[in-house]
């Protein structure tokens, strides 16, 4: 009979390949399953909820008797910030560095429990550079955590970047002058050893495109892939368990072969059913606002570490295979320690927190991810945001209860069909921060014939409504029913319409002036002395672009709580 498989033997040749593959199915799958979930939206918005006719659009309709006697103004300039805007500007700042002290803080004690395995296995005795090195490495991790949630502008995380490296080249420039045995290679290749496959691995799952649920399709390949690993071991183990699986195998038809990849199959498919499980108590945690979408994905990085960077200590002895573990329930503590310390998790008045509508054209794709991604990094710190599903942002806003949904065939119930499921929406709309003090995006799925009075019902609630107009033309008859929406019902100081070269800006000013000259005799707008709509020209980097755009929308927001 064999000798059973060492467990180090086993931990350490196994778990790299669970890793890698896990990985790398994640970011197959998470890409696949997307494409067939914006697929499956998109179909169900063409459909018909078999409500009445939807209202014309206003070129049929004629120009009220009496219209307003002061034409529409456009303004392009500057943005004038000032009072409770600038203040609520300035919190949004105060917030994202506070979020990256407690990442920072986290980052730390992780790598602190990692570092002390190295310091005890590798002998030699306490060396206060040693560690000092050992720190800086395994701090990576959270330096990846901060270029992630705490900064909006390639300029801050050019500074945490330059800023780690610059500590690391000086920590390594020490150890050299106090271990003259010790050559630059050999640090070079142990931040690599510690890090360069992590974070590579890394990038299969942060893409922006799947990263909304790259972290849960991890944990389910995780559980499956393992399952499939151990399936196969623990048969190989035991001579008498082989001789029968193969006798079994060969009833069946089976070759070597065919049951080798039998084995693997039942075993993926027995531990999917955890991974399954886990999948839901991940949803259920953000169903109840017990961590944001953005904290999952920050789990997920440290997890990943912990995993990969633990295995090389296997060899020490098994049990150093939990050091990863221990090091990644240590950043979980010590994030919700920090979470509830500073990220104000008992104010959950909602009058305290601004709602933000965002309107666009649908066909933006790419250029309109950009810009919501980093437009709402920094107003989810303060306010929460609505928006009507579109085929643009789909796959950047997808949340975990609604990716959940679909793969359990129950899409359908987010889509509104009646007023009922309109009011039940609006209802369930989460205006309160999560636990580390981010906001979150409320998506409303219209049908074909729902969506206009989901728009009229989200502009009467919102506190301030962003448009973006980029690459508007003609043939974008819904803006048009938005924009004489907009200058009926809102009050022209809390909308913001975003521009660029790609707009037909001459066709734009045309219609903002016909719309407003079918304005009807009532408030808010007909009143006006000097009627002006803001046009924000989102030009340059887009970072920069979306900094000053939160500004004209904290100023917007600032006239509708005055």
């Amino acid at each position: 009979m064999s000798e059973p498989m060492d467990l180090t033997t086993a931990l350490t040749g196994m778990l790299p390949f669970i890793v890698l593959i896990s990985a790398l199915l994640t970011a197959s799958c998470s890409a696949l399953l997307l494409w067939l979930y914006r697929r499956a939206v998109v179909r169900s918005m063409s459909k018909s909820a078999g409500l009445a006719a939807p209202t014309p659009q206003v070129e049929g309709r004629q120009a009220p008797s009496t219209s307003p006697q002061v034409a529409l103004r456009t303004e392009t300039g500057a943005c004038l910030v000032s009072g409770g805007a600038l203040a609520a500007y300035r919190a949004t700042s105060a917030s994202l560095r506070r979020l990256g002290s407690v990442y920072a803080v986290a980052g730390l004690a992780y790598a602190a429990v990692m570092s002390v395995p190295w310091m005890v296995t590798s002998g030699g005795g306490f060396l206060p550079t040693r560690l000092l090195w050992l720190l800086a490495c395994y701090a990576w991790p959270g330096v990846l955590t901060l270029l992630l949630v705490a900064t909006t502008a390639w300029r801050g995380k050019a500074a945490i970047a330059g800023s780690y490296f610059a500590v690391m080249a000086l920590i390594g420039a020490i150890a050299l002058v106090c271990t003259p045995t010790l050559k630059p290679g050999d640090l070079i290749f142990f931040w690599f050893f510690a890090n360069g496959v992590n974070t590579a691995l890394l990038g299969t799952f942060m893409i922006r495109r799947i990263r909304a649920v790259g972290p849960l399709v991890l944990a389910f390949m995780v559980a499956g892939v393992t399952g499939a690993f151990l399936t196969v071991a623990v048969a190989g183990s035991d001579e008498g368990l082989l001789r029968a699986i193969a006798g079994t195998g060969a009833g069946l038809g089976l070759g070597a072969s065919g049951l080798f990849v039998l084995l693997h199959v039942i075993g993926f498919t027995l531990f999917a059913m955890l991974g399954w499980w886990l999948l839901g108590r991940l949803g259920n945690a953000y169903r109840n606002k017990r961590m944001s979408d953005e904290s999952l994905t920050v789990y997920a990085l440290c997890f990943l570490f912990g995993v990969w960077q633990s295995i090389t200590l296997a060899f020490e002895g098994w049990a150093w295979i939990f050091t990863g573990l221990i090091a990644f329930t240590a950043y979980k503590l010590v994030t919700a320690l920090g979470f509830a310390r500073v990220a104000g998790r008992g104010h959950h008045d909602e009058k305290k927190h601004p709602s933000l509508l965002v309107l666009r054209v649908f066909a933006l794709g790419q250029r309109s991810e950009q810009l919501f991604d980093v437009l709402s990094k920094r107003w989810l710190r303060a306010g929460s945001i609505d928006l009507i599903a579109g085929p643009d942002l789909l796959t950047s806003t997808v949340e975990p209860h609604e990716f959940l949904e679909f793969v359990g065939g129950h899409l359908s119930r987010r889509f509104i069909e009646s007023e009922t499921d309109l009011e039940q929406r609006l209802a369930e709309r989460d205006m309160c921060p999560d636990p580390d003090g981010r906001h979150r995006v409320n998506e409303f799925f219209c049908r074909q014939d729902t969506w206009q009075m989901t728009m009229r019902r989200l502009v009467a609630g919102s506190d301030a409504v962003l448009m973006d107009l980029r690459s508007f033309s003609p043939a974008n008859k819904g803006c048009l029913w938005e924009l004489e929406q907009l200058l009926v019902g809102v009050p022209l100081d809390r909308v913001v319409l975003v521009i660029d070269e790609t707009t037909d800006r001459p066709f734009l000013e045309d219609k903002l002036q016909a719309l407003w000259r079918q304005v009807p005799n009532n408030p808010p707008n007909r009143a006006l002395r000097t009627p002006s709509l803001r046009l924000f020209t989102a030009s340059g980097l887009i970072s920069q672009a979306a900094e000053n755009l939160v500004k004209c929308l904290f100023q917007a927001c600032s006239t509708s709580s005055s």
